[in-house]
């Protein structure tokens, strides 16, 4: 059994019964595990996937966290960056100030050349910032072996084609590429790292691609499921991040849970509505990609939109933030994409059209909220 180190301590021990919640029908939470003595965490490889060759194409914070997860589950994987300084600095220290406390074990391959990466890879995780995908990926066609299944973790959208990721994916690899799989939910990465509890879902329109990325990725402590929604899952991703710089304006204001309760409610009705106006089920919103995501990134502490928002909500200019962030903050560029989309379809997107204002058109936020404040009012509708 292989094992990664996490500086500072050992992994949180998982209890068997996590392995079990979910399946059973009744009442069991997780107070129970409480009457459990802990156990190591099992060796899924021998659970679950028969152990597959994966290229994670990003070295970022959640490139490094899926690495984690795949390298935990037996698969043999490797790593490959778009800066080549950075690739090797991570390759000789394994460690990143991108995840602190994360130590990359010496068994997985991190390189600065793409070939040895990408060449028989059967799944090619895609890491990368939406808005990056394009040029990133452009020269990476001719590695590629037998279209691999090729999985998105990006959540944005592209904005001069309005493209989701895996459709720029596949215009960018063609044939090279096999079928789109969309790796989403509530994953704030540091989470993931220290083996949290988590739920995502593998959305894709190959069912059997889906499965695969689905047995692929599961561990006692993240439970996985399969979605044929391609286009509410990966567009809820996107969506949620710019609510996110929203909700984060709200504590860089002082508001409170009521104010933020509010506005995830509202900015949820206008996911649904723009989300079915570019064909989306309406009922993926209310899943775990969807409501279970926007939570996560509106409230945690961690969640980088937000973040960025409770800066600007404070005073600080977004140039002067994303200058300070390690991170690529995607929910600026999506804010764009969305107020695009929404005039093209047609469809009022109040919330959105606010957080525009104050990132592109020198609105303060304190403005902003006073005018979302004087809408009329009306009876409360979803979509």
């Amino acid at each position: 059994m292989r094992h990664t180190t996490f500086l500072g301590g050992p992994r949180r021990q998982i209890h068997p019964l996590l392995c079990t919640l979910g399946r059973v029908p009744g009442s069991i939470g997780l107070d129970v595990l409480s009457q459990f003595p802990a156990a190591e965490v099992p060796n899924v490889s021998e659970q679950t996937a028969t152990s597959q060759s994966v290229a994670v194409i990003g070295d970022g914070q959640m490139g490094l966290v899926m690495a984690d997860l795949l390298e935990s589950n037996g698969h043999d994987v490797r790593v490959w960056g778009p800066f080549p300084d950075h690739v090797e600095e991570l390759a000789q220290t394994r460690r990143s100030p991108r995840l602190p406390g994360y130590q990359a074990p010496e068994s997985m391959l991190i390189s600065s050349e793409a070939g040895p990466v990408l060449r028989g890879a059967r799944l090619v995780i895609c890491a990368i910032p939406c808005q990056f995908i394009r040029p990133v990926f452009s020269g990476l066609g001719e590695y590629l072996e037998a279209a691999p299944i090729l999985v998105s973790v990006a959540k944005g959208i592209e904005v001069k084609s309005l493209l989701r990721p895996t459709e720029v994916l596949r215009s960018v690899l063609g044939d090279h590429g096999g079928p789109g799989v969309c790796l989403s939910g509530p994953t704030i990465a540091t989470e993931l790292v220290a083996r949290q509890i988590a739920t995502m879902i593998t959305a894709s329109e190959d069912s059997e691609a889906a499965r695969i990325v689905q047995k692929t990725f599961s561990t006692p402590w993240i439970r996985i499921y399969t979605h044929d929604d391609l286009v509410g899952v990966e567009f809820a991703g996107a969506v949620k991040n710019v609510v996110a710089i929203a909700a984060g304006i709200l504590d860089g204001l002082g508001q409170g849970f009521n104010a933020k309760s509010a506005l995830l409610a509202r900015g949820l009705a206008e996911i649904v509505r723009l989300g079915e106006a570019i064909d989306a089920r309406r009922e993926t919103f209310f899943g775990l990609s969807g409501v279970g995501d926007l939570a996560t990134t509106c409230f945690s502490p961690d969640g980088r939109n937000r973040s960025c928002g409770e800066a600007i909500g404070a005073g600080m200019s977004l140039k002067d933030y994303l200058a300070s962030s390690q991170c690529v903050v995607e929910g600026v560029e999506t804010t764009l994409a969305m107020v695009q989309l929404a005039k093209t379809h047609g469809v009022e997107v109040p919330i959105i059209d606010a957080v525009h204002s104050v990132l592109f058109e020198g609105v303060s936020p304190r403005s902003a909220i006073e005018d979302l404040l004087a809408r009329g009012a009306g009876s409360e509708t979803i979509g």
